[in-house]
């Protein structure tokens, strides 16, 4: 018999520090799947990222196996790290709270670029522009 899919799950990890716990262990205990095995599967493929939230969609198949696909950490993290910021900016137009240079940016979108809905990199430098400057983040040349 083949195997059918049960389920689609997404959530958001902290690459490299997921545990059994919250936010894994409610969406993918239901199902009856190895946490373990989920969490050190995880682990593994996202020890680079460790610290930036990574989303995650996990296939879970009728026989207890699953499917993980890691994308690429959240543009507002990368961001942050570049900029050597903790957080956005509370007030965006009067307060300021970091710098990326261009390079930075064009770096981003390629690291970012098979979760990008662009056509050309220079869209995808963009679309991570306008979230850097949601966040109250300067782009310097």
């Amino acid at each position: 018999m083949a195997k059918q899919l049960t389920a689609t799950v997404r959530f958001h990890v902290k690459g490299g520090q997921a545990t059994a716990a919250p936010p894994v262990g409610t969406s993918l205990g239901k199902y009856g799947l190895n946490l373990g095995q989920f969490v050190q599967q995880f682990n593994e493929r996202t020890k680079e990222n460790l610290g930036l939230r990574v989303p995650v969609v996990v296939k879970v198949y009728n026989d207890r196996s699953f499917e993980l696909e890691a994308k690429t950490p959240h543009s507002a993290d990368l961001l942050m790290k570049a900029a050597g910021i903790v957080k956005g900016s509370g007030n965006v137009p009067h307060t300021k709270v970091g710098k990326v240079t261009q390079s930075q940016l064009e770096d981003l979108a390629k690291l970012k670029w098979k979760d990008l809905n662009a056509r050309d990199m220079e869209m995808g430098k963009k679309i991570l522009a306008g979230t850097a400057r949601s966040m109250g983040i300067d782009i310097v040349d």
